[in-house]
């Protein structure tokens, strides 16, 4: 797909922003173990950057979905995967749904402060018990009068310590377990840095081996009275419009990974141009340029893969195998890539600080978060006709 100068534009007003606000506070927040999401958030709002593809009269700009694969590539530039998903969290996760079902009142509440930056949002779906199983999910909201208690725990939620409030997925009645439940905005606060919304408690902070900056929380809910209007669209229709909002968490995933894989291996060959050993360089072994150069053409593929995805679902078409796809070599290919250069660095590859290191660390989660690799290879089966699809 051939990038315009409005393209290049935001490409280039992020770059700036990444490195000027971003990338010297990475290993800070890194070793805090979270960002100052309100403070980022609020400077991307005003840039424009979170609304790119929103409605213009919620404060969006009305673009197509290639100025969102745009913005998550250049978000590679981070030096860290913790912030850019933070960010991804809040322009291609947690608020599609809400753009494109909820209600003028709703999107006037949640999603117009999210495109500014003046509140933070999550998304709610993954528990203890059924994180790949999305059907399998235990939140449940009973009406009373016109509002919808809620009870229920939900876990891996990224943002969840610092969010305003929550796209939330829980069951809302019937046996089907694919048209039982719905999508409610749930408000974490009673405003900006304020106490939590009675009957929701975070339970704890979830330590990880990578994505140390990104806050995760497991976060239980006891009875949480939130209003029926904060249901998104209609009632038994939450698990569509997850899967749909999870075609965007995939794509951007593909496009995410780029540039931080193009970096990796453009960094290991510096390295392995400047390490001596047996008379020559690391780089000198014939082995190590082909290693090098089958990693290289294999994010080329993924590159070509994504946009195509990217230029099929901006034409209206259902992605749901390409976007699998994409998500599944995304996430292998994180791991490859990292991995494999990770052992050119020897015993530096081994250390914290180390760039590589941090994306073999980071980089797992790509196969796990947004639908494990197995998930994503069943759902290929399905739009192949090789596995049965449910009932």
């Amino acid at each position: 797909m051939p990038l315009t100068h409005e393209h290049e534009q935001i490409r280039d007003t992020l770059t700036r922003y990444i490195d000027e606000h971003i990338n010297p506070h990475v290993d800070e927040w890194e070793a805090a173990e979270q960002f100052p999401a309100h403070q980022v958030f609020k400077d991307l709002g005003d840039l424009g950057l979170l609304g790119l593809t929103k409605p213009v009269e919620y404060g969006g700009m009305g673009l197509d979905y290639s100025y969102s694969m745009v913005m998550a590539e250049t978000l590679g530039r981070i030096r860290c995967g913790g912030v850019p998903m933070a960010i991804g969290v809040q322009t291609d996760m947690c608020t599609p749904a809400l753009a494109r079902f909820g209600s003028d009142e709703l999107k006037r509440e949640f999603l117009a402060p999210a495109i500014t930056g003046d509140q933070v949002g999550c998304i709610g779906v993954s528990e203890p018990g059924a994180g790949s199983d999305v059907s399998g999910i235990k939140s449940h909201a009973r009406k009373d009068g016109d509002d919808y208690l809620i009870s229920g725990q939900k876990m891996w939620i990224t943002n969840s310590l610092q969010a305003d409030w929550m796209c939330m997925l829980v069951n809302t009645g019937g046996d089907n377990v694919h048209k039982n439940k719905s999508l409610v905005m749930v408000p974490m606060r009673d405003g900006p840095n304020g106490k939590l919304t009675k009957g929701i408690e975070v339970a704890r902070k979830i330590r990880k081996i990578g994505m140390h900056s990104s806050d995760t929380g497991l976060i239980y809910f006891d009875n949480v009275r939130v209003p029926q209007r904060n249901r998104i669209g209609e009632e038994g229709q939450g698990f569509i419009y997850q899967m749909q909002q999870f075609q965007e968490e995939r794509l951007w995933a593909g496009a995410h990974g780029l540039y931080a894989l193009d970096e990796c291996v453009r960094e290991t060959i510096e390295y392995a141009r400047q390490r001596h050993l047996f008379g020559g360089t690391l780089l000198d072994q014939q082995w190590v340029q082909f290693k090098l150069v089958e990693l290289q053409t294999e994010i080329e593929a993924l590159r070509a893969l994504t946009w195509a995805a990217g230029e099929r679902y901006i034409a209206g078409e259902n992605v749901l195998q390409w976007a699998s796809m994409v998500k599944l070599k995304a996430g292998r290919l994180n791991r490859q890539v990292a991995d494999t250069c990770l052992q050119f660095w020897g015993g530096m590859g081994f250390t914290l600080e180390n760039r590589v290191a941090r994306l073999y660390r980071d980089g797992r989660l790509a196969s796990i978060g947004g639908g494990a690799d197995e998930v994503m290879m069943g759902i290929i089966a399905k739009t192949m006709g090789m596995a049965k699809k449910p009932a």
